[in-house]
């Protein structure tokens, strides 16, 4: 991250806030997880039911008490839900 010039990711970001690929949510055709933070700000709940619901056989797993970026503010919890769906029981 610290290599990324702060003007080439504001355009990159701002490209994605205004790309709607909602319409491509139906060809998703692979196992899909959704991991949602409870307190994302950024991307409410709603949304993450939409991408849920576009996307055929997806599994939406919602983490409590965790924002936007559950990766780095729940790791274990974020590595275990996706182990868990990488290697089912």
């Amino acid at each position: 991250m610290p290599d990324l010039h702060p003007v080439g990711t504001r355009v990159m970001a701002a490209a994605f806030a205004d790309a709607d690929l909602r319409y491509v949510l139906p060809l998703i055709d692979v196992p899909t997880l959704l991991l949602h933070g409870e307190a994302d700000e950024r991307a409410p709940l709603a949304v993450a039911e939409d991408l849920h619901t576009g996307i055929r056989g997806s599994q939406l797993v919602v983490l409590p008490r965790v924002g936007h970026e559950s990766y780095l503010e729940a790791p274990q919890r974020f590595n275990f839900e996706v182990l868990r769906f990488l290697r089912p029981m």
